[in-house]
């Protein structure tokens, strides 16, 4: 096991208000209905960000929470890493403009795009600048408004999603604290699988692209289980060997929080207890890269994160991606 280098010294969370149950997908004219979602998503509810509310104002709600818990202000930032796979524009940054909103002027601020792993993907990258000197206060922030990036005429997608960000401040790691292991990987052999075709500079926006609705999230929905299921396994399996420990010694997973069915195998796989599996994707549905932080800010305000807990921290997403960390509070 690494001496840790990084601490999570804070974490906060945003959900938008409005709340969208299964039975109001029937008044869209899809055919589905509660029972359906439920069965084969574990997905309840979520939450559906206004016009008003973008990821520079979500991100810097959960931003400036976990900066009051960690004890910081904007201008002790020096980094902050952002990601995204719904960013309110393409030029510049989503971080950027999180940056001008908070007012961390001293801090370079850039994104990451791993989709779903974004957040952990940003927690190792912030540690990385941290190690190496660049870094000693740093903020990672998954924010989402995937709602605005779906098809509401295609039910196999439109029923996954919500909005929201999750935030945790990194400092300086003392007396064992913080981030014990990590690991990540990709292949974007599998990227068709999950992605929006069009809208980007290799298809850019036309009136094709407008009526084919191909600038909308496409997933196959069962190879997407399949390999969700294989890439947080082996996630698991990384991050606990690589920080000399079993399933048996984790306080607590929190994976990404995509579908019950892929938690559930997942933490089979890793030998986890449900009981020990912290969940709340009936309430959020799929949030992507805010996904694990909305996640761990809720257990930690309902107690089930303390002083002294070992957490496992695991997601996979689109690209694919696949990630995961240990992380001693």
């Amino acid at each position: 096991m690494k001496r840790p280098i990084a601490a999570l010294a804070g974490v906060g969370s945003y959900a938008p208000k409005r709340i969208m149950r299964n039975a109001e997908f029937a008044a869209l004219g899809l055919d589905t209905n509660d029972e359906w979602i439920v069965q084969r998503t574990g997905i309840r509810e979520r939450h559906i960000a206004e016009p008003d509310e973008t990821n520079r104002t979500m991100s810097a709600a959960a931003a400036r929470m976990a900066m009051e818990r960690a004890g910081v202000v904007a201008g002790d930032l020096d980094l902050i890493v952002l990601g995204t796979a719904s960013p309110d524009r393409l030029l510049p940054s989503t971080a950027v403009d999180l940056q001008a909103e908070i007012g961390a002027s001293r801090a370079a601020a850039f994104d990451v795009m791993a989709a779903c792993s974004s957040w952990l993907y940003g927690l190792i990258v912030a540690e990385g600048l941290m190690a190496s000197g660049n870094a000693e206060t740093a903020l990672v922030v998954g924010s989402e408004k995937l709602t605005s990036i779906v098809d509401w005429q295609d039910r196999s997608t439109c029923v996954l999603f919500g909005d929201g960000a999750g935030a945790a401040v990194l400092k300086r790691s003392e007396g064992g604290k913080g981030i014990l292991s990590t690991f990540m990987r990709s292949d974007g052999n599998l990227a068709e699988l999950l992605y929006r075709p069009a809208g980007g500079a290799a298809h850019p926006f036309s009136q094709q692209v407008l009526d084919d609705r191909s600038y909308f999230v496409k997933m196959e929905g069962r190879e997407t289980f399949k390999y969700a299921v294989r890439s947080m396994s082996e996630a698991a399996d990384h991050a606990l060997a690589r920080a000399g420990l079993t399933g048996q010694d984790l306080d607590l997973m929190i994976p990404h929080q995509a579908n019950i069915r892929i938690i559930e195998a997942t933490a089979r796989h890793a030998e986890v207890p449900m009981d020990k599996v912290y969940v709340n994707v009936d309430r959020y549905g799929n949030t992507s890269s805010a996904s694990i932080g909305l996640a761990l800010e809720e257990a930690i305000a309902a107690g089930r994160v303390k002083e002294g807990s070992t957490v496992m921290l695991v997601a996979f997403g689109a690209g694919y991606t696949w990630a995961s960390l240990i992380v001693r509070f």
